[in-house]
């Protein structure tokens, strides 16, 4: 499988360090009048990323309280619970999260952080079975994805 190819982006100063993940949430109404909002906001929604590289580039910013500091960000690949029947190393699948039990242990394995309903994904890799047993009796393989 190929390198993924680093983006430069802006981020809190606060957070800049190499190895923080984090879901790019999309731009808000405060940045409207921001002369560097298209270095901010040119990831894409929804999905997660990791800090690879902190540079020195600083903007003053009206949102984050030290400012915005240039960064090098990768996408970051994402464990989740799918069904065992597609987790195969290197397929492409089309994420469908089928339950919605908030009080179930797996809940966050299977609606994680990053993950876009209806998006395409590589599986990665496969880690092996569920941590726990599906209330609804599906059969789950713990994964790895990331976007094609």
């Amino acid at each position: 499988m190929a390198e993924t190819k680093t983006k430069v982006t802006l981020i809190g100063t606060v957070h800049a360090k190499p190895g923080v993940e984090f879901v790019f949430e999309g731009e808000i109404p405060a940045c409207d009048n921001c002369k560097v909002k298209k270095a901010c906001h040119n990831l894409q929604k929804g999905h997660k990323y990791r800090i690879v590289t902190v540079r020195t580039t600083h903007h003053e910013c009206s949102v984050h309280l030290n400012g915005v500091t240039a960064v090098e960000v990768m996408e970051a690949p994402i464990t989740a619970l799918i069904s065992a029947d597609m987790a195969i190393a290197n397929s492409k699948i089309t994420f469908e999260a089928s339950c919605n039990k908030a009080d179930c242990r797996s809940f966050e394995l299977c609606h994680p952080d990053g993950i876009v309903d209806g998006e395409k994904y590589v599986v990665i890799d496969v880690l092996g079975n569920a941590p726990d047993i599906c209330s609804k009796g599906r059969s789950l393989k713990l994964v790895e994805l990331k976007s094609p």
